[in-house]
Parts: structure tokens; C-alpha cells; sequence
């Protein structure tokens, strides 16, 4: 006989419990929302406090890798300068914070 099939065929007189086959399924369920759901939740939850609060004068970083200074926060985009008299208009879905010195001008 195959060896696998000896070791998946249950004992005789016993029937299969139920709990045997849940326990383990409700643990991978448990592990995948405190090591992955769970922190995933709370990093947008990050971000989306971070885009309300924006507001004229704050150092942001695009997703794009220009640094800028918020100059005009509307609804769903901002106005960024990013030199002399230039000018873009970024949506806020594509702004992080700006965390480091490297975007300051001097």
C-alpha cells in the first residue's frame, strides 16, 4: 500500500472530528490578519489622515520623486512650487511626506 494513504486513513471505530480541521484553518486565518491585514489597515489609514491634513506650506514628496512646497490645497489635487515661479498641480493620491532635508533649498 502507499504510505500516503496509510497515514490519511483514519482509525478504525473512530469517526473524524470536525475540531481537528478547524483549528488549524481558523490559526492561517488569524495569522494572515495580524501580519498582514491588520498592519495594511493601519498604514492606510496613515496615509489618509496624512492627505487630509495637508495644508499650504507643508514639504511633500511626489510618487513621482520631485520635492515641492504646497502653495494651494484644493478638494482632490494641490498646487506644488518646486523652483522659482514653477508651478504643477499633483493630485493627493500622489503625494507622500517629505521626511527628509534632501528636498530643502538652500
Amino acid at each position: 500500500m502507499n504510505l500516503l494513504s496509510i497515514f490519511l486513513m483514519q482509525p478504525q471505530g473512530e469517526s473524524a472530528s470536525p475540531m481537528g480541521s478547524l483549528i488549524p484553518l481558523l490559526a492561517v486565518i488569524a495569522i494572515f490578519y495580524f501580519f498582514m491585514i491588520r498592519p495594511q489597515m493601519k498604514k492606510q489609514k496613515e496615509v489618509k489622515t496624512f492627505r487630509e491634513a495637508l495644508s499650504k506650506g507643508d514639504k511633500v514628496l511626489t510618487v513621482g520623486g520631485i520635492y515641492g512646497k504646497i502653495i494651494e490645497v484644493k478638494e482632490t489635487t494641490v498646487i506644488l512650487e518646486i523652483a522659482d515661479n514653477v508651478k504643477i498641480k499633483v493630485d493627493k493620491s500622489g503625494l507622500i511626506k517629505d521626511n527628509s532635508d534632501l528636498g530643502q533649498q538652500k
